[in-house]
């Protein structure tokens, strides 16, 4: 069987299902799909995958997947050696329940204002107000997550692939000086302590030195 093709764009939401494969260490070929550049409505990639989203991945057998949780689902389940999904029915509905709320409400609803205001801006909308709503709903979301975490290490207990689909929101919280609380600060840090995160970033071009680097990712003192 072919290896699998991962279509994806460095630093987005691809990077969630990048540190999935690598966790796996599944053999696979990447391919840049440059979104500013507007490569994800060019023919050859609608042919692959018609919705002009990413990440796609194409399979062994050449059949394609898209959405997050839904790459993040197959993979985990495909390989339950891995144990990248837990094994009782309360901890994979929790599992399933954040990474939805992730990718709808933190990502679709909050950091999709943030990021690409000006498709929110019709009807003559006001973009500063537009931004502002995305950060609110981010600030909301984020409040939510951190009393989810609260005494956990991770989503599931133990890691699993709903802590790499929240850490994608968590790394653009870093990147773009948006607050976090307590709880989903400390899971990034354990995040960015894991090696294959670590090797993943480095891939996809960041400096690792200028990530949770200032007081808001600082573990509480004592």
């Amino acid at each position: 069987m072919a290896a699998m093709k991962f279509y994806m764009t460095p630093g987005s939401c691809s990077t969630g299902i990048h540190i999935i494969l690598e966790e796996l260490e599944e053999i696979f070929e990447a391919y840049i799909v440059n979104l500013p550049a507007g490569d994800h409505f060019k023919p050859d990639y609608v042919a692959i995958n018609p919705k002009s989203t990413i990440p796609a991945l194409v399979r062994g057998d050449g059949s394609v997947l898209t959405e997050v949780p839904a790459i993040a689902y197959w993979l985990a389940r495909s390989r339950p050696r891995a144990k990248l999904w837990p094994e009782d029915v309360e901890a994979e509905t929790r599992a399933l329940e954040t990474m939805c709320y992730v990718v709808t409400t933190v990502h679709g609803q909050g950091f999709a204002r943030v990021f690409a205001t000006k498709s929110f801006s019709g009807m003559g909308a006001d973009p500063e107000k537009i931004e502002r709503l995305g950060k609110d709903i981010v600030a909301q979301g984020f409040g939510i997550l951190n009393t989810m975490l609260e005494g956990r290490d991770y989503v599931a207990d133990r890691f699993s692939v709903a802590d790499a689909i929240l850490f994608y929101v968590e790394f653009w919280a870093d990147k773009t000086n948006l607050p976090v609380p307590p709880n989903i600060a400390a899971h990034y840090r354990r995040m960015l302590a894991r090696p294959t995160v670590q090797r993943v970033l480095r891939e996809e071009g960041y400096n690792l030195a200028t990530l949770a680097a200032d007081e808001r990712f600082k573990a509480p003192a004592g």
